[in-house]
């Protein structure tokens, strides 16, 4: 019983270790743009001030 049951601790557990934290780029895209200072955040703040996708400014042609 306790052979199975450390055989099934890692299944449980899982992952501890996040595979897309939100401080690292998500493409070499978004890299290159932060390097180059032409950076277009995901979210911006609606008028009463909740997270929304910046879908204008990420889909306008660039400058």
């Amino acid at each position: 019983m306790w052979l199975l049951a450390m055989a099934a601790l890692p299944m449980v557990v899982g992952c501890h270790k996040v595979l897309f934290p939100q401080n690292e780029p998500r493409t070499q895209y978004q890299k290159t743009d932060t390097l180059r200072d032409k950076f277009t955040p995901l979210q911006e703040p609606d008028v009463f001030g909740n997270p929304k996708p910046a879908l204008r400014a990420r889909l306008a042609p660039p400058d």
